[in-house]
């Protein structure tokens, strides 16, 4: 049987702070991709979930959450996966930049499926 959400919690490549809602017998880690104020791009590991190995089977059901009050970031992605075929999700968001005006494109890469302990 699944075993109910945990939340952890991180901060990105400029300062911002996330909490991040996931399955503690799925998820690996959350990375986040952004563009810096030199015009390079990075990737930064947001959270890392501390199990090495699954305690309990996942459950047909991926559901994690991530959310930034700083940049009024709220979303929750749930995906059906009965097969347990899924191992990487990666969604796109659109954000208001620095200055407040200029739309910032960041990249969330939520991977999973612990394995077996």
């Amino acid at each position: 049987m699944a075993r109910h959400n945990r939340d952890g919690y991180g901060v990105d490549q400029r300062g911002y702070q996330y909490v991040i809602g996931f399955q503690p017998d799925w998820l690996r880690y959350v990375k986040v991709t952004r563009d810096l104020e030199t015009g390079r791009q990075s990737t930064k590991a947001l959270y890392r979930n501390p199990a090495d190995v699954r305690e309990a089977e996942p459950g047909d059901r991926i559901r994690t959450r991530v959310t930034s009050k700083e940049q009024n970031l709220d979303f929750e992605v749930i995906v059906d996966d009965p097969n347990r075929a899924v191992r990487r999700i990666r969604v796109i968001c659109e954000l208001p930049g620095r200055d407040g005006r200029r739309e910032e494109e960041v990249e969330f890469i939520v991977e999973g499926l612990l394995p077996e302990g």
